[in-house]
């Protein structure tokens, strides 16, 4: 009785795994005739196009428009972040002021022994 259910289950596995395979075959096929289906002569023009609608918006921009910056986290930033933590200042504060992430501040805080450790 168990090894029957453990078959159906396998079949119902390899099914989905077929199903699965079959849609993204379509799927590609289907993406692939988009351009032209919009009268684009390639991929390109059709994504500058895609682009120019959704107006000129990137996943690697920010909401202003500006391509974002790695921050440069300096001896400078750490003394910074150290005297504002000391002096009582939140995260969000500190980040603010010194121009990096409150991640940051967190991962330069820790660095600092800066922070309590959790109890467990």
């Amino acid at each position: 009785m168990l090894t029957n259910k453990i078959k159906a289950l396998e079949a119902a596995r390899a099914k989905i795994t077929k199903l699965e395979q079959a849609i993204a075959a379509e799927q590609s096929k289907e993406l692939a005739t988009l351009p032209a289906k919009y009268g684009f002569q390639d991929v390109n023009a059709f994504v500058k196009a895609l682009k120019a609608a959704a107006g000129g918006r990137s996943l690697s921009k920010t909401k202003g428009g500006k391509r974002r910056k790695r921050a440069i986290i300096t001896d400078d930033t750490k003394n910074k972040v150290k005297a504002m933590t000391v002096a009582g200042k939140t995260g969000a504060d500190i980040a603010a002021t010194v121009g990096i992430s409150v991640p940051s501040v967190q991962n330069i805080k820790k660095e600092l022994g800066l922070t309590k450790a959790r109890k467990k």
